[in-house]
């Protein structure tokens, strides 16, 4: 069986002190075996990067730029081999393995304008003969513990950002999909990148304590569910590093009475089912505003649903294909369960789907459970999985007070054709991503992503220009050259203009 290792100063390191198998979720067998990382082959790593650290950042942003382009041309004609490592490991479809790709090429794109951002500020004169810039400067060795469900994308928010502003970085992404991953890592040392600015460390726990308490690492990014990322926010802050730790959701979209029902829920369906609905912007609760909207959206979701297609990824036609492993399935069904026990309606059951073929895979159909109210677990918790929520509010400000009652406030979206109420909305909803009849708004490149509440644990979101601010200390230098032949006085007042 294969065995995926470690990328170390330039090397595939086969290393295995311990293993855990890697299954293609359609069949439910066990594929590949991971290597899970011993803390001194992680302090392998972490010295890789150290090394490496003094000439990279003493490297001309424009060169490290150069490699970023470089990097991009490879992924682009190398897309097709990722996707099917993704498909193959993580059961997303291609056509939904490529839209992830492709957003985390746009950050490859951002990063390519490294000397932009790093350019700092001038002030000439902001004193007699006294002047002042700032600096942006790299960290040193910095950590990323990214997730399996965009084990293409999530990395690619961070590592590329991270090294063309001077870092060098220690990668642990998910133990569940690790290929696609580490042959990013590879095609990045293929672009240029010297040996020992990018590693990949797979592993667990012991894995992720050692990257967060290992004093070289002056800071750590990662994506997560939201009791890991208080873990890992609380444990790195501990240890004196900076930290941005993106934890768990409960999107909510409100439906109102003049919403274009049909755009609504074809919008939604995407959003709701797309990749298994294991995202952390899937839209997993519809809050209608009235019983006509609510009746409206029920009856058009429930005939959209039925041409719903679940599969393996080797079908491109497949709409979604399996969760991600075994006991998440299990989990997935446990909160359908608990909702028809709690007194929610499921409308439509995709507890046991039919996928010819394979019998064994861990499949969940498309779920709508109707008059779910707060207090539910299934309402309460995350469920991630293919499962739309149906709650029903009497107005805008009650749909709007159970958005921002949850503890979540990752993304949301409105669905209205009233521009004061989008206004409205927007202006006051307590979530830190907000769509307008938009279903998923993720941020461009150029923004940042990041929610509020037990979404986002740190001030400053992932990537564009938060990224950057992430990455780099500020530095100003105060300058002055007296003038020659000058005696000057002694000063005991604080210094101004």
């Amino acid at each position: 069986m294969t065995l995926v290792g470690h990328f170390i100063n330039g090397v595939n390191v086969d290393t295995a002190e311990r293993t855990q198998d890697v299954f293609n979720p359609a069949t439910g067998e066990a594929t590949k075996q991971v290597a899970l990382a011993a803390k001194e082959t992680v302090e392998e790593a972490i010295a890789a990067a150290q090394a490496a650290f003094p000439a990279w950042r003493n490297t001309p942003p424009a060169k490290r730029a150069r490699v970023m382009f470089r990097f991009k041309q490879l992924l682009e004609e190398n897309a097709e081999k990722i996707c099917q490592l993704i498909g193959e490991e993580h059961g997303k479809i291609a056509h939904d393995a490529m839209g992830e790709l492709t957003r985390g090429i746009e950050n490859v794109e951002f990063a390519c304008y490294a000397p932009q951002m790093l350019k700092g500020e001038h002030s000439k004169n902001v004193g007699p003969n006294i002047d002042s810039w700032s600096e942006m400067q790299p960290l040193g060795v910095v950590a990323g513990i990214t997730p399996f469900n965009f084990p293409a994308m999530v990395p690619l928010w961070m590592y590329p950002l991270a090294i063309v502003c001077g870092n060098t970085f220690v990668l642990k992404p998910s133990e569940r999909d690790p290929s696609s991953t580490l042959y990013l890592a590879q095609l990045m040392q293929e672009a240029g990148l010297p040996d020992g600015v990018l590693n990949v460390v797979n592993g667990d726990k012991v894995a992720v304590d050692t990257l967060l308490t290992d004093e070289r690492v002056k800071a750590v990014s990662f994506v997560g569910s939201t009791p890991i990322a208080e873990y890992v926010y609380a444990t790195a802050s501990a240890n004196g590093k900076r930290c941005q730790a993106l934890g768990g959701a409960k999107n909510h979209a409100i439906i109102m009475p003049d919403a274009d029902m049909d755009n609504a829920v074809a919008a939604m369906t995407g959003a709701a089912f797309g990749s298994s609905g294991e995202r952390c912007m899937a839209l997993s609760v519809a809050v209608c505003v009235g019983d006509e909207a609510a009746d409206a959206l029920i009856e058009k979701m429930s005939a959209a649903m039925q041409d719903l297609k679940v599969g393996a990824c080797t079908d491109n036609s497949n709409d979604f294909g399996p969760v991600i492993t075994e006991a998440h399935m299990n989990k997935v069904k446990g909160y359908i369960d608990s909702a028809e026990q709690q007194g929610a309606v499921v409308v439509v059951d995709g507890r046991n789907p039919q996928v010819e073929g394979y019998n064994n895979g861990f499949f969940v159909g498309g779920t709508l459970i109707d008059q779910v109210k707060p207090g539910m677990t299934c309402y309460d918790e995350e469920i991630f999985g293919p499962v739309l929520l149906v709650v029903r509010a009497q107005s805008m400000d009650e749909a709007m007070q159970l958005i921002n009652d949850h503890e979540y406030g990752n993304g949301t979206c409105i669905f209205t054709r009233d521009g004061e109420a989008a206004r409205y909305f927007s202006d006051n909803i307590l979530v830190g991503m907000v769509g307008i009849n938009v279903p998923l708004p993720v941020p461009v490149s150029y923004h940042s992503f990041g929610g509020w509440k037990r979404s986002l644990f740190g001030d400053l979101s992932a990537y564009g220009p938060d990224g950057v601010r992430f990455y780099t200390n500020r530095k100003t230098i105060t300058q002055r050259w007296p003038s020659s032949g000058v005696r000057e006085g002694v000063q005991f007042s604080f210094p101004s203009n």
